[in-house]
């Protein structure tokens, strides 16, 4: 199983941006936790990060046919990108949302996710672990998806 990390505006920032919000790990050491816990699951895990809305869009697109499921930390384009929950909604792919704080604790315009509603679940509080937890939704999504064909 391959399985497409995407990560969204300023995460690249991480470890320096608002570590009382975000934490004290970088982007690489999330990756790095991921993919020691992708090996002990035996999946694939390919990590990509940007900071521009239609570079996320083009990778939702060509993930369909290369990987079996995403897991994205949108940032800030959770709250404000149609094109990225239409991406999605074409991927036909199982995708987890997450976010490393808990969006429904911070500001009000956080409250709300505009992919939400085409994703299979969302993750959201948990620090670097919620990107192990969405690698973890994704694989049992996918073995219950092919138990159902």
């Amino acid at each position: 199983m391959r399985i497409l990390f995407l990560n969204g505006p300023n995460l690249n920032l991480l470890g320096q941006r608002e570590p009382e919000v975000y934490g004290n790990q970088t982007l690489a050491d999330i990756e790095l936790a991921v993919r020691r816990r992708a090996e002990e699951r035996g999946v694939t895990v390919d990590f990509r990060q940007s900071n521009i809305e239609g570079q996320l869009v083009t990778w939702i697109q060509e993930a369909r046919g290369e990987f079996e499921a995403v897991v994205m930390n949108a940032a800030a384009y959770t709250h404000t990108s149609v094109a990225l929950r239409d991406a999605i909604a074409a991927t036909e792919l199982p995708v987890v949302e997450i976010h490393l704080s808990n969006v429904y604790s911070r500001e009000e315009f956080r409250h709300r996710s505009l992919i939400a509603p085409v994703c299979c679940g969302v993750i959201s509080g948990f620090g670097m672990y919620s990107y192990i937890l969405g690698l973890e939704a994704v694989i049992n999504v996918n073995a219950t998806r092919t138990v159902k064909k």
